[in-house]
């Protein structure tokens, strides 16, 4: 028996769980940074109202770095990160590498993307009949603004560089089918 290593029924349950927990991951997954628990963070969509999250964030990641050093970034404490609609844009920002292979991007960063680029990427729609008409023909935005601005902040960097595994759930306007961006997929 090695030093300090306990054989008593909890240390074998454990350890006989923590293997499993591993075999049934994903063979892309890393091994989880705390043990057997897989940490994730989920952000909420909502268009302009990822100004919440953001704030939130900017706020978790204030008091962490308080804890334990101005250079962490709340990719640090997390295996996955999801987001849905504009928390999947937060979620690529927060993982998103900088030349160092550090996060690009610090939690209160998001806001000032947001205030920033809020306007263009999320521009007022039309309102009564022929609002509603031009909403059951197709998306809401366009993306032209998002697309040329992430264009520009990320350059080529593509899903399976991301810092963290990351899961962008989605729907396909055009083919009427769900679609999911995920470092799981492109990683395998």
């Amino acid at each position: 028996q090695a030093p300090g290593r306990s054989t008593g029924p909890v240390s074998v349950a454990r350890r006989e769980l923590s293997s499993h927990a591993w075999s049934l991951s994903s063979p892309a997954s890393p091994q989880p940074r705390y043990g057997s628990i897989v940490t994730v963070l989920s952000i909420d969509g909502g268009g302009v109202r990822g100004i919440i999250p953001g704030t939130i964030l900017a706020f978790l990641e204030e008091k962490l770095q308080e804890l334990d050093g101005p250079d962490v970034r709340i990719a640090d404490y997390f295996d996955v990160v999801a987001g849905t609609s504009t928390g999947g844009l937060v979620a690529a920002m927060l993982t998103a590498p900088n030349a160092e292979g550090r996060p690009l991007f610090a939690a209160k960063d998001v806001n000032k993307f947001y205030l920033e680029h809020c306007p263009n990427i999320f521009p007022a729609v039309c309102k009564g009949p022929l609002g509603w008409l031009k909403s059951m023909m197709g998306p809401k935005y366009s993306g032209h603004h998002l697309h040329k601005v992430v264009k520009e902040l990320l350059g080529d960097t593509r899903v399976n560089e991301t810092l963290k595994n990351i899961v962008i759930p989605t729907f396909d306007i055009k083919l009427l089918q769900p679609t999911i961006f995920s470092t799981y997929d492109v990683r395998t």
